[in-house]
């Protein structure tokens, strides 16, 4: 299950890595050495650097985390990168660098990289009290002694950026949960703190999905009921504990770096050695059957639900019905290459500029035309969580025969299913098995490849 949530963590801020790199080579370079290789060094602090970050989440801090979480995060990344450091000469054999210059290097780094980030913690922390900015609106719903601790919080920690807006009370007479979410879309609600214990097992499922299908954050304060079996997150404002669900995958702030890198590295190197000498070929083809573009571009809804024009080879005739009717086989209006293109899907091609320029992925859920989304959206329950990533040029779903004519229901039922696994399990080796296995079937044919 996945609703917004984090959103702290939703920009990408590549500012204190790049600070926290160049003071580790800045150092590295004016100590004193002689390597052969310097290079190498430069490199080998850099990458362990990043690793040891990423592996503790050295860089993923909240408004509501403690002081003392910081110091702990810079204990245990310099523990690490003290070992790995030193590991450096005896793994190079690199005896010309002393151990004592590499100790006096560490303090350095360690000094200067802990004056950063705890004076940007707290610079942070001060401007927002004190300006009153980047504030998150926030409502509650319960009446308890947790929940009257929690909107405390919110009033007296203003340094953790939350504006409380209203409390809603389930127990009164006439109390909707509908007017919760009236309530929040016309306010601007950014996040939605409700107490379990006096949610109904209806109230909670219609919280889950309204989040999910308005982009909002929700998250719950525990008790001692049962709570569901979903990845759940444990967190603490101030001494009140909260639950939320568990973030994709790709909310993590580094996940979406990795996998825009991967797709700008895989599209520019299909567009320059595959793209610039195909399309010519293609595009000779298409002319000279058929009058019309060479390009079919199509309107489609993408990540957070916003239109982005996806590009394809024209494989049809040109007609009317082209943004309403989905092809079928044998369908009369697909042209001789464009019953070629389409059965080696190489119709889908002009997709990787798609990707190039950032409104597509290679790997995830594959857009559909605007008449299904429509058609779908309130049918299929969990059905707008799979606009929560960028569309994809294959996708899980693709892979396992989801593909093609939408023939009755369970087709979307079950491509809206492997699209939410994908979502909430994305790994990088997920993507790389998927493509491989898009370029098998390709070779092998598919059934409603038409």
């Amino acid at each position: 299950m996945l609703t917004q949530q984090n959103k702290d963590s939703a920009p990408i801020d590549l500012l204190p890595y790049i600070l926290d790199l160049l003071v580790v080579n800045i150092f590295a370079y004016f100590l004193p050495k002689v390597l052969q290789h310097p290079i190498t060094f430069h490199i080998y602090l850099s990458i362990s650097w990043i690793s040891i970050a990423l592996l503790i989440n050295f860089y993923e801090v909240y408004r509501y985390n403690k002081l003392a979480y910081i110091f702990r995060l810079l204990f245990v990344q310099f523990v690490f990168f003290s070992l790995v450091s030193f590991a450096f000469i005896g793994f190079f054999k690199q005896t010309n660098i002393g151990r004592l210059n590499i100790g006096y290097f560490l303090i350095l780094v360690g000094l200067t990289i802990s004056l950063i980030k705890l004076t940007r913690f707290i610079y942070v922390r001060n401007y927002r009290q004190n300006i009153k900015k980047d504030f998150k609106k926030v409502i509650v719903i319960g009446k308890n002694d947790k929940t009257k601790q929690l909107i405390n919080v919110f009033g007296e920690r203003t340094d953790f950026g939350y504006n409380f807006i209203k409390q809603f009370y389930p127990k009164d007479e006439g109390y909707q949960i509908a007017d919760c979410f009236s309530y929040i879309l016309k306010h601007e609600i950014d996040e939605v703190y409700c107490s379990i214990e006096e949610l109904s097992d209806e109230d909670f499922y219609e919280l889950i999905n309204f989040g999910d299908k308005n982009f909002k954050t929700i998250k719950f304060i525990p008790d001692n009921k049962q709570i569901f079996s979903k990845k759940l997150n444990f967190e603490y404002l101030d001494y009140v504990p909260v639950l939320s669900l568990k973030e994709n995958p790709l909310a993590i702030r580094f996940n979406p770096v990795l996998k825009r890198g991967f797709d700008i590295i895989f599209s520019t190197l299909v567009i320059m050695l595959v793209l610039s000498w195909l399309i010519p070929i293609i595009a000779l083809f298409i002319k000279i059957e058929s009058k019309g573009p060479i390009f079919f571009v199509q309107n489609r809804k993408g990540s957070d639900f916003q239109f982005f024009a996806c590009y394809k080879f024209r494989s049809m005739a040109q007609n009317k019905n082209s943004d309403n009717q989905q092809a079928s086989k044998n369908d009369m209006r697909i042209t001789k290459v464009g019953k070629f293109i389409r059965k080696t899907s190489l119709d889908e091609l002009p997709q990787f500029f798609n990707v190039f320029l950032g409104s597509m992925s290679v790997v995830g859920p594959r857009p559909l035309m605007i008449r299904h989304t429509e058609d779908y959206m309130d049918r299929i329950d969990k059905f707008m969580l799979r606009h929560h990533v960028k569309p994809g040029i294959t996708g899980l779903a693709q892979v396992r025969g989801y593909r093609g004519e939408i023939e009755v229901d369970s087709d979307m039922i079950n491509r809206v299913r492997l699209d939410i696994f994908y979502v909430e399990n994305w790994s990088l080796f997920l993507d790389i098995r998927i493509i491989i296995q898009t370029m098998l079937n390709v070779v092998q044919g598919e059934e409603k490849a038409y």
